[in-house]
């Protein structure tokens, strides 16, 4: 090759490594001016911040001792789990207009303190559900608790899930624990882990206020989570949840009662026949637990019948 063939060989080469490094250096430039601008368009819509600890809480007018690092501690886990636990948190102030005022009324009448209310959030995010271990309804209560303060229990009728008749034996079974324990906070920690655990484990550990037991985590947590709930709950918007009047679940109050004391073959043919779908007379019933009402006993049952056909 002579050497005209040469000279020019390599100033295309030079050429060619010339414009790959101009094009490389501007894209690299560009992605990265891409990625400046997305970072500083400005903050992003969340706001993180810790929960003051540095104010009184209490449990039923008992009060926290937040002097106590493992104390306040726990309760700031509890606390910001369940602030920025945003879907069940919101979900639940929205139940709160559903089932909170009948709440409020039977634990007003028995003499059990407002506040646990809130146990019922923490034990069923105020849902009629049903826990692995076999608890139901709204307080959760197992088969044999349940019929020990006198729910019925069987395949077509369960009570756990009748909120009214629920809530009375939630009001028993806390106010035994009270007088058991000596406090509203003992009786709290016993509604979850049980009276004879819970006694046990202050008889072995010599101690008889919950926040000085060592306790398996659920019951651990369990007390804290539900001061933890209280607090957001009695005032969302402290905790950044804005929720208004419209969005809120409507009670379940605009009904008839129709008393029944025979059996009734099919529970669609008896909506049917009170102008409403079977899937509203379950909503409004959920202890009616099958598809008929066989009643042997030939006891009364009162049904509701929502008014509002929808």
């Amino acid at each position: 090759m002579d050497m005209n063939k040469k000279i020019r060989l390599y100033s295309l080469v030079i050429t060619a490594f010339a414009l790959i490094a101009i094009f490389t250096s501007n894209s690299y430039d560009s992605s990265s001016q891409e990625e400046a601008s997305a970072v500083n368009v400005g903050d992003l819509p969340q706001q993180i911040r810790p929960v003051d600890l540095d104010r009184p809480f209490d449990l039923a007018g008992e009060r926290v001792p937040m002097d106590n690092f493992d104390v306040r501690e726990r309760l700031d886990r509890e606390l910001l789990v369940n602030s920025y636990w945003q879907s069940s948190t919101l979900l639940n102030i929205k139940r709160t207009t559903r089932y909170f005022p009948i709440i409020e009324k039977i634990l007003a009448k028995n003499g059990i303190p407002d506040d646990f209310k809130y146990l019922a959030v923490a034990e069923s995010d105020l849902m009629n559900g049903s826990s692995h271990a076999g608890a139901k309804g709204v307080w959760q209560f197992m088969e044999n608790t349940g019929e020990f303060y006198g729910l019925e229990i069987n395949k077509e009728v369960d009570e756990r899930y009748h909120i009214e008749k629920a809530t009375e034996a939630a009001c028993q079974y806390i106010e035994g624990y009270k007088k058991r324990f000596g406090n509203w906070t003992m009786a709290a920690a016993a509604y979850n882990v049980g009276g004879t655990r819970l006694a046990k484990e202050v008889e072995e550990q010599k101690a008889t206020s919950y926040y000085d037991l060592n306790l398996y985590v659920e019951t651990s947590r369990y007390v804290f989570r539900v001061i933890a709930l209280k607090e957001i709950l009695s005032r969302p918007k402290d905790f950044g949840y804005y929720v208004e009047a419209a969005d809120m679940y409507p009670p379940l109050d605009d009904y008839d009662i129709v008393k029944v004391e025979g059996a009734i073959e099919s529970l669609a043919d008896f909506a049917q026949q009170h102008n409403v779908s079977y899937r509203l007379l379950k909503v409004y019933n959920p202890w009616l637990r099958s598809g008929k009402l066989t009643n042997a006993s030939r006891k009364t049952y009162e049904i509701k019948i929502p008014r509002k056909k929808l």
